[in-house]
Formats: structure tokens, C-alpha cells, sequence
């Protein structure tokens, strides 16, 4: 699946889950998208004499649903419409820098090429930082995808944060945290077009300055020399030696010697002699030092991003996914793996779990619940023999009891060991069954009853996670949408 492609999919997913009660998208809109997507699917599979292509059906069921609604609400239409500011800052960053480096008049005198000209020193010397930095941030890990602020790869990649008016407020919800993911997703390909673009401003630079170099040598005769308080001719020959030895191994250029340095000193007036070989000597160093190495960084970071953009790692094992593939059989059965922390799960509430799954990965799903893991022991003791990094499992599921006080070193520590070892992320589930059972007929327990289910969402919340409230006896008292599948906690 290309970019253009996941992102359409990944918006249709946002909206889908964000209408919980289907009052943008009705039951029949969401048959009728499947049904016909599936079909489409279902042709071209038998067109190949293969399995029907999940990716396929999940493009063309995006682009059925967006386009219903973009029908239905111009102001969604707009919004479509609306393009990230990469491809723009891609043009014109690389056009400022040439033009900023051309307008660098004091490369050299206008009359005048100074040996050691700051402006040169300080080009090349910064790009020669940043080589080094490069090598550092990629020898060091770092959670981090670059430099770059995650604001400005939002701004990037989707545009502005601001949405349209006179949107429904699922729609509107769901748009919020499609801006949300879909700048996450695609951090690391919005960091590596902004490096390519950034490789390209500064090569350009350096040849703004090498052309601005050039064209006034056309019209004005340099004069060569230099001038120091603190170096002597030894000690700027050494200095010049170093800076223009890959220019003069590399191209046809005439060398200096100490002497020619010494007679190239300013004293009263400069000398008129020798202007055009230290102009080539600068553009041929700017080139080898800054122009082509940033053209070599610029092509890496451009072919990197278009592996990226045009195999996009969308993780299609979550449950909204799995949901839709159940629909078409692309995949085999999606499993639910619920882990009970101090709670024991009776035959009743493991009947309940299994519809749960059912309703949430899709009828082919199943359940595997795991013992129950003791109040107080350590995560690591219980779980040894967990494989949390099971690629068959499309969601691990944390089952607190809602009686339960949240405890952050306790439950807490559960959470946060199970969140940093496992990779697609961890849901919670929070069963109020058994509070339910105690308080039924009691004055005043709706309202206690979600005063403690706010408690456990602010403490999941602080724990990187999103709690849902089940009924485990109940399992259909709370609609959890076919397809919209279980929060997940999403890791950095």
C-alpha cells in the first residue's frame, strides 16, 4: 500500500471509530462500502487465482466511504483538499538558499578575494559539523525520527491543524485524531524528505555562492591577498594547504607556495596578480566539501523516502483491520489475548470475553485468556512464559476488576512492564460486573459508579494506555463497534 493509499485508509479509520453511534455513517453505509470493496477484492483475487488482497479492499473501501461523506458535507470535501506543506517547502527552501547564497557579497571584497575569508571558513566548517552529527545521531539510538520538532512534521504532513467549519462533531473527532496518527505514522518519512530537502538548500547555498563568486569575477578584476594580526605566512600556509588539498588532488589546479603566500599579504594595497586561481580554488573546495556531499545526502534521504511512500508501514494486525479482513477472509482468525490481573475469570465472564472478541476482532476470532496474574508480584516473575511479542496476537488486553483501587505500584507497574514489551501496544479492559452486582438498586451508584470509571481512565491515561468499560456478564450493555476495535497504547 502506497502513501497516498494509507492515508485515505487510515482517515476512513479514524472517522469509522470516532462514530461510535453511526450518525455520519450508517450500518447500511458501512455494508454497502464492504460489500461492495469485497466484491471488487473478491474479482481481481480470482483474476489471479489467489486470496482476496486485504490491501485492495481496504483502498477501495476508503475511497467509497470518503467519498460518501465528502458528498454529504462539503466542508469534509474541503478537507480532502487540503495538501501538507512538504511538497511546496521542498521547492521553494532549495530556491531561497541559492538565491541567499548568489545575494553573499562578502565572500570576498566585491574587489577583492581575501584568503581567508570568513564567510568561506564558516560555510565549510558547518557542514563539516554537520557530517559529524549525522554520524553521531546514527551510531546513537534514539527514539527520536531527527532534529526536527514533531509541530513542524505535523505542519509538514498534514498542513494545518486547524479544521473546517460546520462539521459534525464525530466527524470532527475523528478528523482531530487522524491529524494525530497520521502524524506519527508518518514521522519518519515527512523527517527524511525534510532532510533531503534540507541537503538540497545547502547544496544550492554553496552553489549561490559559487555562482555570485564567478559572476563578479566578470565584471570586476580581484585582487588576491590577506591579512592577519595573530598568523604569520608559515601558519596560513599550513591553513590553506589543509583546506584546498582535496580541491588541488582533485582537480587541475594550480598550487601556492609559502612564498606566494608571504607576497600575497596586504600591507598598503593589494595585489592585482593571481585573483582567479584562489576563485577557483574556493568553488572547487565549496564543491567537494558542501555541494556534493550534500547532493549525496539529499539522494540517500530521497531514496529512503521513497521505499517508505511507496510500501507504507501501515500495521494492518490492529483490530479495526483485523475486523474488516475477517469480512473478506484475507487473514486467518484474529486472537484476543485478555491477561486478568487479580481478578478471577469465571465461565460466565469468560463467555462474555469471547463475545467481546467476537465483536471486536470480528466472528472468526478467538480468545486466549491467560491466568491470572497475582496482587503484588513482580510483572517480569508472572508473565515469563508470556510471548508478548507473539505476531499472531492482534490484542493484548490488561482485564482489571472496576472495584479494584488503582494502585501505581501495583497496577501501575503492570502496566508500564507490559506497554514496554509489547510491540503493537497493550488495551485495557475495566469490568464493572461485579460492582454492578453490589450496588444494583442503590441510591447514587450510576454516579459512583462513574466517578471510579473516570478514576481508572485518568490513572490509564497517566500509564499510557485507554481504559474501556465492559460488562463481562453484560457483554452487549456497552456497543463496542465491529470494526472500531479496542484502544491501543501507541509506542514511540
Amino acid at each position: 500500500m502506497n502513501e497516498q493509499a494509507a492515508r485515505k485508509v487510515e482517515l476512513m479509520r479514524a472517522i469509522e471509530t470516532a462514530d461510535t453511534k453511526h450518525e455520519i455513517l450508517s450500518e447500511d453505509d458501512r455494508l454497502y462500502a464492504s460489500r461492495s470493496a469485497r466484491e471488487l477484492a473478491n474479482w481481481q483475487a480470482a483474476e489471479g487465482k489467489g486470496a482476496p488482497a486485504l490491501e485492495l479492499f481496504l483502498q477501495q473501501r476508503a475511497d467509497l466511504v470518503t467519498k460518501r461523506l465528502a458528498e454529504r458535507t462539503p466542508a469534509f470535501a474541503s478537507f480532502l483538499h487540503r495538501r501538507p506543506l512538504m511538497p511546496a517547502f521542498a521547492v521553494l527552501l532549495p530556491i531561497l538558499g541559492f538565491l541567499a547564497g548568489a545575494g553573499l557579497d562578502r565572500i570576498a571584497d566585491p574587489h577583492r578575494v581575501d584568503l581567508l575569508s570568513a564567510p568561506l571558513l564558516l560555510i565549510i566548517g558547518w557542514n563539516l559539523l554537520v557530517y559529524l552529527a549525522l554520524i553521531v545521531w546514527a551510531v546513537i539510538p534514539s527514539k527520536r525520527t531527527g532534529w526536527a520538532s514533531p509541530s513542524l512534521l505535523r505542519r509538514l504532513s498534514v498542513g494545518a491543524a486547524g479544521l473546517p467549519r460546520k462539521l459534525p462533531a464525530p466527524m470532527a473527532a475523528g478528523l482531530t485524531q487522524y491529524i494525530a496518527d497520521w502524524s506519527q505514522l508518518a514521522a519518519k518519512l515527512t523527517s527524511l524528505r525534510l532532510g533531503r530537502t534540507v541537503h538540497l538548500a545547502a547544496a544550492a547555498f554553496a552553489l549561490g555562492a559559487i555562482a555570485s563568486l564567478y559572476a563578479r569575477g566578470v565584471t570586476t578584476a580581484y585582487a588576491a591577498g590577506w591579512e592577519s594580526t595573530f598568523l604569520d605566512a608559515q601558519q596560513v600556509h599550513t591553513l590553506l594547504s589543509a583546506l584546498f588539498a582535496p580541491a588541488l588532488a582533485v582537480f587541475p589546479l594550480q598550487g601556492f607556495s609559502l612564498a606566494d603566500i608571504q607576497a600575497l599579504r596586504f600591507v598598503q594595497e593589494p595585489s592585482p596578480a593571481g585573483g582567479a586561481r584562489w576563485v577557483h580554488l574556493y568553488a572547487a573546495t565549496l564543491l567537494l566539501f558542501v555541494v556534493l556531499p550534500r547532493l549525496v545526502l539529499a539522494i540517500v534521504s530521497a531514496l529512503r523516502a521513497r521505499l517508505i511512500a511507496r510500501r507504507f508501514p501501515l500495521d494492518l494486525g490492529q483490530p479495526y483491520y483485523r475486523a474488516l479482513a475477517d469480512r473478506i477472509g484475507a487473514s486467518g482468525p484474529a486472537v484476543l489475548r485478555v491477561i486478568p490481573y487479580s481478578f478471577t475469570v469465571d465461565e460466565s465472564r469468560h463467555k462474555g470475553l469471547a463475545a467481546i472478541a467476537a465483536k471486536v476482532l470480528g466472528e472468526q476470532a478467538q480468545l486466549m485468556l491467560r491466568p491470572s496474574s497475582p496482587y503484588g508480584e513482580e510483572p517480569k516473575d508472572t508473565l515469563r512464559d508470556a510471548r508478548l511479542d507473539d505476531a499472531d496476537v492482534a490484542v493484548t488486553a490488561v482485564l482489571f476488576n472496576l472495584a479494584a483501587t488503582p494502585e501505581r505500584e501495583n497496577h501501575g507497574a503492570f502496566l508500564d512492564y507490559l506497554a514496554r514489551n509489547t510491540p503493537r501496544g497493550i488495551a485495557v479492559l475495566l469490568d464493572e460486573s461485579s460492582l454492578a452486582e453490589r450496588g444494583a438498586g442503590q441510591a447514587g451508584f450510576d454516579a459512583r459508579l462513574e466517578e471510579r470509571a473516570s478514576l481508572w481512565r485518568q490513572f490509564c491515561q497517566y500509564h499510557g494506555t485507554t481504559a474501556t468499560v465492559v460488562d463481562l456478564l453484560h457483554p452487549d450493555k456497552y456497543p463496542l463497534d465491529v470494526g472500531a476495535g479496542l484502544a491501543t497504547s501507541r509506542l514511540s
